[in-house]
């Protein structure tokens, strides 16, 4: 790495926002998110030096792997019984993830729910296709891949969907398709209307599926 990405300031080695990225293998768009949400992922402040953001080299290595911990720490056996069109809670979908609590359910869930019914109380119920809670116990590992060699510099993110939560109901609808058999075609407008963006978007989204869609099979079949 360059003095773009690692420098040594008052005796001791620190690394700029990219330098973090290479050295933990992370996409920078993660990094990022990281920072901002350092409270919630135990991310180190850092300092202002130069005009940019720097964070100890050491500080970082201790984070990497505390998360790394706490990451193989979530996975749990996961509950592949049932129906793929079964429209489950958020009780069941806990329980299909491993977790013990709805608490625990991930916000991919929790925000993009694949139905909504209001109770005779006014109180709103999430509902998930039992497949819609299988992509996300899938996706659980290898999100934050940048698609490179950790350790290397080069583009940042494989496509600006990387770490958009709305690309894991995108890749479920896709495999859904694939899975059944039924024509991609029609996707666009499916996934537009389920999570109420735009067809631009949802195409966009559904192209970066797309592609992980096709990396997934060429690991497979590798």
């Amino acid at each position: 790495m360059g003095d773009m990405a690692r420098r040594v300031i008052g005796g001791r080695t620190a690394l700029d926002r990219a330098g973090v990225a290479a050295h933990t293998g992370a996409a920078y768009s993660t990094v990022n998110h990281w920072h901002r949400h350092r409270t919630r992922f135990g991310f180190p402040e850092g300092f202002r030096h130069d005009g940019r953001d720097w964070f100890w080299l050491d500080d970082i290595e201790a984070f990497h792997v505390a998360h790394q911990a706490a990451k193989r720490a979530e996975l749990t056996r996961v509950d592949r019984r049932g129906d793929s069109e079964d429209l489950i809670g958020s009780g069941a979908a806990a329980r299909v993830l491993g977790y013990g609590s709805y608490r625990n359910l991930p916000d991919t869930l929790i925000n993009h729910p694949d139905r909504v019914e209001v109770l005779p109380n006014g109180r709103r119920r999430r509902l998930w296709y039992r497949r819609t809670v299988w992509a996300v116990a899938d996706a659980r590992t290898g999100r934050q891949s940048t698609g490179r060699t950790p350790g290397t510099t080069g583009a940042r993110k494989p496509h600006p969907y990387a770490d958009d939560p709305r690309l894991l109901i995108a890749v479920a609808l896709v495999s859904e398709a694939d899975r059944t058999g039924h024509d991609r075609r029609g996707l666009g407008v499916a996934l537009a209307k389920q999570l109420g963006i735009t067809q631009r978007t949802a195409q966009r989204l559904l192209a970066a599926a797309y592609a992980s869609a096709g990396a997934s099979a060429g690991q497979r079949t590798a």
